[in-house]
């Protein structure tokens, strides 16, 4: 209760303090790509659906797959700039404002990722609400390793206290992980 507590308190204030930031990212974004956001339905808490939102870094007509199964010749120069300072993750408070997600906890996959839906299933990793970073983003654990995507999830959700929450965000403000990895042409 205490950590959505937090998520509240910081994504609103998050999104007041980086509201000149957001319209800017925007409007670069329109010039990079001419559609600054990207929307994505993902597999949310309890496995409910949600729609995603974050800056788009990808070029519009990448097809949507999970990012270690896209080509880096995908990524726009802006969206590159975007994903080595996360900043493309910044839409994202609105998600936790609305309660679909939280900053810190499993990061949402989409439908199709079967095999890592499984193994999350199988550990009860959807108890919890998805979140913008976790155990798994600062270990550059990512979603090209389902298994241990799952059990990192999994330990992060079991162990998961107010002083790993700032933790965890903390280390990912200060640049540890490097993000979902994309395939290399």
């Amino acid at each position: 209760m205490l950590i959505r507590l937090f998520d509240i308190v910081f994504a609103l204030c998050g999104l007041i303090v980086g509201f000149p930031l957001l319209i800017l990212l925007t409007l670069i974004g329109l010039f990079d790509t001419g559609s600054p956001l990207f929307r994505q339905v993902r597999v949310g808490r309890n496995k409910k659906p949600f729609t995603l939102v974050k800056f788009r870094t990808m070029k519009p007509d990448t097809a949507h797959v999970a990012s270690h199964l896209a080509s880096s010749s995908a990524i726009t120069t802006f969206g590159g700039f975007l994903r080595r300072t996360k900043l493309d993750e910044l839409p994202q408070l609105w998600n936790v404002l609305k309660g679909e997600m939280s900053l810190v906890g499993p990061r949402p996959c989409l439908f199709n990722q079967e095999e890592l839906i499984i193994a999350r299933d199988n550990l009860d990793v959807f108890s919890a609400r998805p979140g913008i970073t976790g155990l798994g983003q600062i270990n550059e654990i990512d979603m090209s390793t389902p298994q241990l995507l799952a059990e990192t999830d999994c330990i992060m959700n079991k162990s998961l206290s107010v002083r790993s929450y700032f933790k965890y965000i903390l280390m990912t403000i200060a640049g540890k992980g490097s993000g979902d990895r994309v395939r290399r042409l």
